[in-house]
């Protein structure tokens, strides 16, 4: 696979990451202690390099309606200057990937997918555009995205926005984006994240990227940011209930099984890509073939479960581990997993097998973590 590098990469280097491909690119996977990027982002602010995610602009008169159809979420609706969570579904309803959806105009969005599925997801709409009034446009290899997340957020962000834009940045609503000045330039601000912690994401480009991580560095020097790599942001969104794609979201999953019905928009009126049989996955309740149902587990000792490792009932494996790891923020080990809907009501005890060694967890609603408002 060829690697790809973020305009990030020199910095990361400079501050001591140790990296790590992910979907391609080489990433940092953290700078000195992973527990500390983690607590970092928890309780005060930590600062993301997001370039390798992709950003696809979809214009034109037919755009609302033509994401209508490429998407299972119901863009249209979408008011000027916010953001939906949707899918991209194959027309067997399989996942070709989760992403976010920000409508800019009335005629203009921008869709960001998933880093390994960028260049996908940008074919997969410019072909399904053939009958649309829209131009599909794939920015991501000139645009670079960098997020600070954590409760320090807005006031790393502040140091940054003249004072008569201040209300831009503290009125923003979560998924929602705004065009404010920042370090002197205008960019695209969006108060959306994966870290169940409050947070921005700044859409930049590539040149000018290296010159927004040094500031934002400098500006949060006195409310705690620290730069965090993928280690952290793994452990916080685990935390946070939100699926992973290529662990809990694949194009063997569909949404009902992932207890993301909620994102699929039946009541469309227009047809859209996999409807037919979305529409009869949702009518077999548990919306999977197999039966099984993504569900949160509780450590009740001290051994995490990890991706691929057995779920047990009674020494019956009625499941598989999507993610899973020790909770910094809990204190205790927690997992995703998908096991068969008769034994995924909260409550329920269940056990990992870990190598062996039959560990007991028990199901609990998500998520794990929230945040205090």
């Amino acid at each position: 696979m060829t690697e790809n590098y973020t305009a990030l990469y020199e910095q990361h280097k400079i501050a001591g990451a140790s990296f790590t491909d992910f979907g391609g690119w080489q990433m940092p996977l953290k700078y000195s202690s992973e527990l500390a990027e983690h607590h970092a982002v928890r309780n005060a602010a930590g600062l993301f390099d997001l370039s390798h995610m992709g950003e696809v602009w979809v214009t034109g008169p037919d755009a609302g309606a033509f994401l209508d159809y490429a998407l299972a979420g119901k863009l249209s609706a979408v008011a000027v200057g916010k953001a939906k969570y949707s899918l991209i579904c194959q027309e067997d309803g399989g996942i070709i990937d989760d992403l976010i959806s920000y409508r800019r105009s009335e005629d203009k969005y921008l869709v960001v997918p998933n880093a390994g599925n960028a260049a996908v997801v940008a074919a997969a709409l410019a072909e399904r555009a053939a009958n649309f009034d829209v131009r599909v446009q794939d920015a991501s290899a000139e645009t670079s995205l960098i997020a600070v997340q954590g409760p320090n957020a807005e006031a790393v962000l502040l140091t940054l926005v003249p004072a008569e834009q201040h209300p831009l940045v503290t009125e923003l609503k979560y998924y929602a984006a705004v065009e404010v000045e920042i370090n002197g330039q205008e960019l695209l601000l969006a108060r959306t994240g994966y870290t169940g912690e409050d947070g921005f994401e700044i859409y930049i480009p590539n040149e000018d990227a290296a010159g927004l991580w040094e500031a934002l560095l400098e500006a949060g020097s006195g409310h705690g940011l620290i730069p965090a790599g993928l280690a952290c942001r793994d452990s916080l969104r685990l935390e946070a209930g939100m699926p992973l794609y290529g662990n809990e979201l694949s194009r063997e999953g569909n949404p009902f099984a992932a207890g993301l019905g909620p994102v699929v928009s039946l009541k469309k009126e227009s047809d859209f890509m996999g409807k037919a049989a979305l529409a009869e996955l949702k009518e077999l309740g548990a919306g999977s073939t197999s039966g099984r149902k993504l569900v949160g587990l509780k450590g009740l000792g001290r051994r995490a479960g990890r991706s691929h490792y057995p779920v047990l009932k009674d020494g019956n494996v009625v499941g598989e581990v999507t993610s899973g790891q020790p909770s910094p923020t809990l204190g205790y080990p927690i997992a995703l997993a998908y096991v068969d809907v008769e034994h995924s009501e909260p409550g329920t005890a269940l056990d990992i097998d870990l190598r062996g060694k039959a560990e007991p967890f028990e199901v609990v609603a998500l998520p794990f973590y929230k945040r205090q408002k």
